[in-house]
């Protein structure tokens, strides 16, 4: 009777953890399908389709490395690279320093800073076309605010930015800097966990703002600043729509990204195989910057409690 009394106690617990596994699963099976259908697949799928000539209507045709061999020779493919990585180069400092300093602004203790927080975080969330379509008529040679601006102002005759091969990417530029909300959010946030009696003992010392700014305020908000560093330098490499609204990729070939000929090829061409293998060729380099931002962190990155 007592063996029974076990067993009949077992069989209960037993089915109690059955349920709990069950409801577990069934909880977590909306977003295992969902990451399955559209982001699992999609890449399985992607790396198969870079092997292939494919243009959506015939059946994939497996080609081997034919797709990576044809983008070696082609002059467009290192131009929209070269392009991107200018822009990369180029931008992700610019946008660094402007995040930071515009937070260290709005990290000042004056009336009404809310209000003004909040003005400068609208840009990040205002859609890319609706923006891009603004910056558009801001740049417009005949027309244009910009170039407005500068003839009253300085009586300077503006260029075309956007019809010139030696303005446009200044225009690319510019207009990126314009949303600038993300990353200063995130330097604020760093800025005010900064302890005030590091610039107290910095300033006993006799440092200055500027030292105090290098020895405190950068090591201490360094780990903020290899975050934002690799979101620009992803974002970056990956831009697409805000050029795309801008200039398509104008004038020959000046503006050109990489992810527009992406886009070309898939779209405009239906050439999805080469599409796919071009994905994959940025996946990699992302990945490889990536990396390298991380290896060469620990010289400069200081973690709370860590070397």
């Amino acid at each position: 009777m007592a063996a029974v009394g076990a067993g009949g106690a077992e069989r209960p617990r037993l089915s109690l953890r059955w349920r709990e596994a069950i409801n577990f699963y069934l909880f977590l099976a909306p977003w295992i399908l969902g990451f399955l259908a559209f982001t699992a697949i999609p890449i399985i799928a992607s790396l198969f389709l870079g092997f292939t000539k494919y243009n959506a209507i015939s059946p994939p045709d497996f080609v081997g490395l034919k797709n990576f061999r044809f983008l070696y020779d082609d002059q467009i493919f290192w131009k929209s690279l070269r392009v991107t990585l200018t822009y990369t180069v180029v931008f992700v400092p610019l946008q660094l320093v402007s995040s930071l300093l515009l937070a260290m602004l709005l990290n000042l203790r004056v009336p009404s800073m809310r209000t003004i927080r909040t003005i400068y975080y609208l840009p990040s969330i205002l859609p890319t076309v609706v923006t891009g379509l603004v910056w558009i008529w801001l740049f417009n040679a005949d027309f244009g605010l910009i170039n407005f601006f500068l003839y009253k102002a300085f009586e300077i005759r503006g260029p075309n930015w956007l019809g010139s091969e030696r303005w446009v990417m200044s225009a690319v530029i510019i207009s990126g800097l314009w949303a600038l909300g993300g990353g200063v959010i995130i330097f604020l946030a760093a800025l005010q966990n900064v302890p005030g009696e590091f610039y107290e003992a910095a300033e006993l010392d006799g440092a200055n703002i500027l030292h105090r700014f290098w020895h405190v305020t950068v090591p201490m908000i360094s780990p903020v600043i290899l975050y934002n560093l690799m979101i620009a330098m992803i974002l970056s490499l990956q831009v697409f729509t805000r050029i795309y609204v801008l200039t398509q990729g104008g004038p020959n070939y000046a503006s050109y990204f990489y992810n527009l000929y992406v886009y070309d090829n898939a779209f405009s061409y239906l050439k999805l195989g080469l599409a796919s293998a071009q994905a994959w060729i940025l996946f990699v380099l992302i990945l490889l910057l990536t990396v390298l931002a991380l290896r060469t962190s620990g010289r400069w990155v200081h973690y709370s409690g860590g070397v």
